[in-house]
């Protein structure tokens, strides 16, 4: 249930949407009580973000529904990684039976795969530099939605620590246009061969 919760944050974060309460749940409690209450929030368009902006290129008019639009594109870019890298199929597909070498395997093309469609539609960024296992210090005022603390942690910034993952953060992200007359949630088309 955390991959479906990791994915869901993932796409809310790439579409500018708040994280889900859901979330809150894994951040320490300290961050947890940092983010504002979601009924006084204020909508998205509305906000001034710390991060820096996801720059998407406007290629036709937003729909009148904007919740439909974050999921039309959300279901966007996972046909993107199916096509790319079989990604759906390889999470709907029980693994239990099969041995670490058959998994390996399958993988390598997986991740080439979802790599290429990553990298060919988004540019990633560091969220803090460094690499794993490097000392680090959180300064106060750190944003909870960009650096989740875990360990002990008690009292007041600044927090000095070890990072374990320096994060990711979309600087751009160029989704194909979204076309009115196909159904996204196709995420990859049935194939037949008729012979």
């Amino acid at each position: 249930m955390r991959i479906v919760l990791a994915f869901s944050c993932f796409f809310r974060l790439l579409f500018g949407m708040k994280l889900s309460p859901k979330a809150a749940a894994y951040l320490p409690d300290g961050a947890a009580r940092a983010l504002p209450a979601a009924d006084a929030e204020e909508p998205a368009r509305n906000r001034k973000e710390k991060t820096t902006p996801i720059e998407v290129p406007v290629l036709k008019p937003k729909p009148a529904n904007v919740a439909q639009h974050h999921r039309d594109g959300a279901l966007a870019l996972l046909a993107l990684l199916q096509r790319e890298g079989r990604l759906v199929d390889f999470l709907r597909e029980g693994i239990d039976d099969y041995d670490d070498a058959d998994i390996g395997a399958a993988v390598r093309d997986i991740h080439r795969g979802c790599k290429k469609a990553i990298d060919e539609h988004v540019t990633l960024e560091p969220i803090m530099p460094g690499a794993e296992d490097d000392a680090v210090t959180v300064q106060a005022g750190f944003d909870p939605g960009e650096v989740r603390l875990s360990g002990k942690v008690a009292g007041d910034p600044p927090f000095k620590g070890v990072l374990r993952h320096h994060g990711w953060r979309a600087t751009k992200a160029e989704l194909p246009m979204l076309s009115d007359n196909i159904d996204r949630r196709v995420i990859a088309p049935a194939e037949i061969e008729v012979g």
